[in-house]
């Protein structure tokens, strides 16, 4: 159980910082006089580098050693935050945020592969799973409440230097709590298929996220993503020919996680473009102040954190097919709730129902994609399945952000100049956002009828790997 609880808590940290930025942006900007362009950059260059390095983090997790690459992830995450917390400029900051992402990087798979072969498939891993999925759900919801708190109170610096004594701490507890565990058949990495896929998936990443500020025809929007795809067809090419590729093409004959990432970029295109309209809902159409807006949060927080414990006993019985049904219906739900709000509106009226349901949504859901994705995984491919499981994660993020905020802000530019100052007409372009993002929702459930399973999934074969002690 403490094994547990402390990967739970590097994971819950690492979701908290892709979101506990976000409110401290205004403080940033005044603090270290950057440009709205610049700005930017200060969750970019955290994104890209996560998202990026996902796929090799995960392959080095299996080849390297799944606690070796924890500690290390988490101590250059560490580093990083508490190098960021002192920055004197913007190229400073964006240094610290991007190493802030590739130790991040390196921890989140790291840590799923360390609970997926520390817990055999079934009721135990089911259970752990479910406090890891409230840990991702509710770290992004938290990241909202923790960011307006500490800007609030001690300034912008903590929400980087918070990281500091949790990162010290797991580091000190991993070789204590955490067993060794390297694949038996462990052999070198793939370096040109590594360059690639990181390559590609950073290009992609920085193609969505920077779309809808730039445009979906730009020519920066355009190159980036034909250079990705590009990339990601000599990664194939390359995986193909190689001895010992990066990604093994053989994980996908794995039913389960082949539709439980498909299932996953959906279920994340939601969920990020969820948070960034209610944040901004409740601070430029309500007025809320930071704090309030991060209290604001708290039965949202709740909800994913109660329905992610059930999620795991709802899987145990129904299979996760049910259970991932279950929760996009409910998400579905609350999406199409939330896209009723109202400029004049309330807290009460217009935030607090949704929330509710798609927190409870959001509990089930995530935890039984994640649940899918994991079954009847070989020891050696635990890390690589972890990483794609965080990796679809980011790109669905990313893309629903830019396409739900696009069609939210084209809303509202539609009313003319000077629109996206008028409470009403950003409440017409958040309106359009949610009933888009509950369309999403709903292809999700119809699709997980389709692909998943009702009653859990043949396990794939066991190979050997090597397990040391935990005092190794």
């Amino acid at each position: 159980m403490l094994a547990l609880t402390l990967l739970a808590s590097a994971q819950f940290m690492l979701v908290v910082d892709s979101s506990i930025v976000n409110i401290a942006l205004p403080s940033i900007q005044a603090d270290l006089k950057m440009s709205a362009a610049e700005l930017s950059w200060v969750v970019n260059a955290y994104v890209l580098v996560f998202g990026g390095f996902l796929l090799l983090g995960g392959r080095l997790a299996d080849l390297a050693g799944r606690r070796r690459m924890f500690m290390l992830g988490l101590a250059l995450f560490t580093l990083a935050s508490l190098l960021g917390g002192f920055a004197q400029s913007s190229e400073w900051l964006y240094g610290a945020r991007a190493v802030q992402g590739l130790g991040a990087a390196l921890t989140s798979p790291a840590a799923l592969s360390l609970l997926t072969t520390t817990f055999s498939e079934g009721k135990e891993r089911n259970r752990a799973l479910g406090i890891w999925g409230a840990a991702v759900g509710a770290g992004g919801a938290c990241g909202v409440l923790l960011g307006g708190v500490l800007t609030s109170w001690l300034g912008w610096e903590w929400v980087l230097f918070i990281n500091v004594p949790v990162g010290a701490i797991a580091i000190a507890l991993a070789p204590r709590l955490l067993r060794e565990s390297v694949a038996d058949d462990a052999a070198g990495i793939d370096v040109p298929g590594a360059v690639f896929i990181t390559g590609s998936m950073a290009l992609l990443v920085w193609g969505l996220v920077d779309a809808e500020k730039s445009g979906w025809g730009s020519t920066g929007t355009i190159v980036r993503l034909a250079v990705a795809v590009v990339l990601f067809a000599a990664f194939v090419v390359t995986e193909k020919r190689v001895k010992n590729p990066l990604v093994p093409f053989s994980i996908f004959r794995n039913w389960a996680v082949t539709s439980a990432n498909v299932l996953n970029v959906l279920l994340s295109m939601t969920l990020l473009a969820m948070f960034f309209f209610i944040a901004v809902y409740l601070q430029e159409v309500l007025g809320f102040s930071a704090l309030v807006a991060g209290l604001a949060y708290l039965p949202l927080t709740a909800t994913i954190v109660a329905s992610s414990q059930l999620a795991g006993k709802l899987v145990g019985k129904l299979g996760p097919k049910w259970a991932a049904v279950t929760g996009l219906a409910l998400l579905t739900a609350g999406l199409g709730w939330f896209a009723s709000v109202r400029a004049g509106g309330s807290y009460a009226v217009d935030v607090l129902g949704p929330s509710l349901l798609c927190g409870t949504g959001m509990g089930l859901s995530l935890v039984a994609v994640t649940i899918a994705a994991m079954s009847g995984t070989r020891p050696q491919e635990a890390g690589l399945a972890s990483g794609l499981i965080n990796t679809t994660q980011q790109i669905g993020g990313a893309l629903g952000l830019a396409i739900i905020a696009s069609v939210a802000a084209a809303t509202t530019a539609g009313f003319g100049a000077g629109a996206e100052h008028n409470p009403q007409y950003l409440t017409e372009g958040f309106q359009n956002g949610f009933l888009l993002a509950a369309c999403v929702a709903l292809a999700a459930a119809l699709l997980s009828l389709v692909l998943l399973r009702s009653r859990g999934t043949a396990a794939a074969p066991q190979a050997e790997e090597h397990i040391s002690p935990a005092s190794s």
